[in-house]
């Protein structure tokens, strides 16, 4: 038999090692680079909408390695561990908690973020707690999607509305704050409902896990630390583009420095988010070459063009319907050209529709493939059916609830 020679055999090896999500990535990026080999899409429009994203890549590239350190360090886990016990044992108590820790978690570090390394957490917590996992996982992934309104790092649709209607961070905030409350409030009321109250989740009481003790001091202080310099810039007004790249890739600089020192082992190729940067480039070349061959005419005919009331509704829901079909990203992308420039709050409306609405189908957000991703690793069921149905729920309420709260913002 012929000796198959070391580089073949290791990309054998790496091609086995790619998930079904990994290949649907990279057959994104191919088709997009095919639409640009064949001219269906042209250079020029190729190099605008990459160059458009290049910021934003830069933002993942560290806010990814800057939150996958920030867990290897046990901060995510040091506080999922006190907001269970924070509890005492009260399911009322441990909800208010976690929807607290997934929200603030998705308004600064991001939604994807969220879904990466929240998921895991909770899901943790719910086998040290002995406690349902699926109350706790629906809370990462709904909140992972509702409470990504506020900031423009939210997620990135909000870096490329921001962009569009020229609001810097604490203008924007200005404006999302109301609607993101709202949207906040719907969440809640439907998780309690369909998935924590007593019949849901089985149990009246929890017993709250022991603490784990920290493995290495120095790197929980700072990446703790990274993360609050991260935090720090937004909040002084660090807004859209390249400025919010830099900003971030220092936080992520301090973090791996620290691991260099103390652990470098931890220093993997596996921290690089390839999957996503790979994703969202190839989105990107997809989905103008798609609105090239009709998606442009057809959003603009379910958009419209009246920037008020009724333009609004029509906006979100537009957008939170081609989120399920699509994903929230190409469905805001689209949106985006069909909205005319001067029309801002039916702009903000597409973006709560594609934020809020992607909650109905697996595919509907990055975020959502990623959370069913660590639901797969964990052996979590998710029953499809009440995942679709509730989903439908909190989209339509959701949207509803964010649009006239933004409406009241004018």
């Amino acid at each position: 038999m012929a000796r198959v020679s070391p580089p073949i055999e290791i990309a054998r090896r790496a091609a086995r090692s790619l998930g079904v999500l990994d290949w649907i990535r990279i057959g994104v990026l191919a088709l997009g680079l095919v639409f640009v080999a064949t001219g269906a899409l042209p250079a020029e429009t190729a190099r605008s909408s990459v160059g458009r994203i290049a910021p934003l890549l830069l933002f993942l590239f560290a806010i990814i390695v800057l939150a996958e350190l920030t867990k290897e360090a046990g901060v995510f886990d040091a506080i999922a561990q006190r907001v269970a016990r924070a509890g005492r044992g009260r399911y009322a108590s441990l909800f208010l908690l976690c929807v607290a820790f997934a929200a603030v978690n998705t308004i600064f570090l991001n939604l994807d973020t969220t879904a990466v390394l929240l998921t895991p957490v909770m899901l943790a917590l719910a086998a040290r707690a002995r406690i349902a996992a699926l109350p706790l996982a629906m809370t990462t992934v709904w909140l992972a999607n509702t409470a990504s309104l506020l900031l423009p790092v939210s997620n990135l649709t909000n870096l490329l509305a921001a962009d569009r209607v020229a609001l810097e961070t604490p203008e924007f905030a200005v404006r999302m704050w109301l609607p993101q409350t709202a949207v906040l409030a719907v969440t809640m009321v439907l998780l309690w409902v369909f998935y924590w109250r007593r019949s849901m989740r089985g149990e009246d009481a929890y017993d709250p896990p022991e603490p784990v003790p920290v493995r290495d001091r120095v790197l929980f202080s700072t990446t703790g630390v990274a993360c609050l310099l991260f935090i720090g810039a937004i909040l002084a007004g660090v807004h859209t583009g390249i400025q919010l790249g830099i900003a971030t890739t220092v936080a992520a600089a301090v973090a791996v420095a620290a691991f260099a020192v103390r652990d470098r082992s931890a220093l993997r190729p596996a921290l690089i988010p390839w999957q996503l940067m790979v994703f969202v480039t190839g989105l990107f070349l997809v989905v103008p070459t798609l609105e090239r061959y009709g998606l442009d005419d057809a959003m603009r005919a379910l958009v419209g063009t009246d920037d008020g009331a009724s333009g609004a509704f029509r906006a979100a829901f537009s957008g939170a319907g081609l989120s399920n079909v699509l994903n929230n990203l190409p469905a805001y992308v689209a949106g985006e050209s069909a909205v005319p420039a001067a029309n801002k709050d039916q702009l903000l409306s597409l973006l709560a529709g594609t934020n809020v609405g992607p909650v109905i189908t697996p595919w509907g957000s990055l975020a959502t493939l990623l959370w069913f991703e660590w639901c797969r690793r964990w052996d979590v069921r998710v029953p499809m059916r009440k995942f679709v149905l509730t989903g439908a729920a909190l989209a339509v309420f959701g949207c509803a609830a964010a649009v006239g709260a933004l409406l009241l913002t004018r």
